[in-house]
């Protein structure tokens, strides 16, 4: 059912929790409903069930009397279509209060107790795997992509902007190397497009591979707590370690390699680096998925909260990944794009480890069928 009012179209969401697939888009026929709900909420209707389950407990247990603008109240599923609409939109408060027929304050209420919901009771969605066995099928997805042994995961950073007045004294701080504000997102992700590890929260201009090292999972590497598990024993005698993969803005150590630098390189380098490539596509990917299907996070934020913001970017990874945990054939929908921080430059931090560099030719080596003996 749809209310029209100054030439706009209000959805009355007093009915959707009992039809939430049909009366939505003002439809009778349940196929139609279905699309337009996916459509809408870029999500299948088993996974918005799911969602629901997550966070009611948390969501319900605050008293707080949400109200329709005509003073009905607002039902929990109603309470988490808001939300969901708010994040998967990108539109503003007063775009998606006028859109439901709520107030903007009420929108906004509604996401951040969601959000802070999310944050209580999803975190189980984005872990790192936490048994030999689903390491081992990690692995094994990676090599079937193009051949990459023993690799644990993709790392890849991108930018969520905002805009901030040049009254702002915070400003100059969140301005980046494009000329953007700026906050970054650094991810390490899986073949399947799921974050395994994020950090957020960081200005814009900081480097990859500071980010990186100012992170819990590059100390926990090096204190040799993680990325320690199964090696693979080549023929001759040696081993390969467990390792994940990143562009030239990271440095090449024991446990990260990143592709051979340079223009005139021997073919067996040149075919190293096409394999990393094609496989670093899978962290290009996810991080495009989730700007697309959660797009508060894909273009400018209109003055975000620099505070609320990390914990909103947090959220948007868990929704992506429970996508992907549920098997949601929304997701089968989208375009497999790989631009993910477009008008941003290859940054390269040329640190070197004499371990990463044993690593890299090792598995160059590998590759080519030319190891000895």
């Amino acid at each position: 059912m749809e209310l029209c009012r100054n030439g706009m179209c209000v959805i009355n969401l007093r009915t959707l929790s009992s039809s939430l697939l049909f009366l939505y888009a003002g439809l009778q026929s349940p196929s139609k409903g279905l699309d337009k709900f996916k459509s809408v909420f870029k999500i299948s209707r088993k996974t918005f069930n799911y969602i629901c389950s997550l966070v009611k407990e948390d969501m319900m247990a605050k008293q707080a009397n949400f109200t329709f603008s005509n003073g009905k109240p607002v039902p929990f599923e109603d309470q988490v279509a808001v939300a969901l609409r708010r994040l998967s939109s990108g539109q503003s408060l007063v775009m998606v209060g006028d859109s439901f027929g709520l107030h903007h304050s009420t929108v906004s209420q509604l996401t951040w107790r969601f959000v802070e919901a999310m944050e209580e009771r999803g975190l189980h969605h984005l872990q790192w795997p936490t048994t030999e066995a689903e390491m081992t099928g990690i692995k094994s997805k990676f090599e079937r992509i193009l051949g990459l042994p023993n690799c644990c995961g993709v790392i890849d950073t991108t930018h969520v902007m905002m805009c901030l007045p040049s009254s702002d004294p915070a400003s100059k701080v969140w301005l980046d190397h494009e000329k953007n504000h700026s906050m970054v997102l650094q991810a390490i992700v899986d073949p399947e497009m799921r974050f395994r590890d994020i950090v957020t929260g960081w200005p814009g201009k900081i480097e990859d591979w500071l980010v990186f090292q100012s992170s819990n999972f590059y100390k926990l590497c090096d204190k040799g707590d993680r990325l320690n598990g199964e090696k693979l024993e080549l023929p001759e005698g040696s081993e390969i370690r467990e390792y994940i993969i990143g562009d030239l803005g990271y440095p090449l150590l024991p446990y990260l390699v990143i592709p051979y630098e340079g223009k005139e390189l021997p073919e067996l380098r040149v075919e190293f680096n096409k394999r990393h490539s094609a496989t670093r596509l899978v962290a290009h990917r996810a991080l495009s998925r989730l700007k697309e299907m959660w797009k508060i996070i894909q273009g400018v934020m209109w003055r975000p909260d620099k505070h609320k913001l990390p914990r909103i970017i947090l959220v948007c990874c868990l929704l992506h990944n429970i996508v992907i945990d549920l098997e949601d054939d929304m997701q089968d929908e989208l375009p497999l794009s790989h631009d993910h921080d477009s008008g941003y430059h290859q940054q390269t931090c040329g640190s070197v480890d004499i371990n990463g560099v044993h690593l890299r030719d090792k598995l160059s080596l590998y590759l080519s069928g030319k190891l000895p003996p």
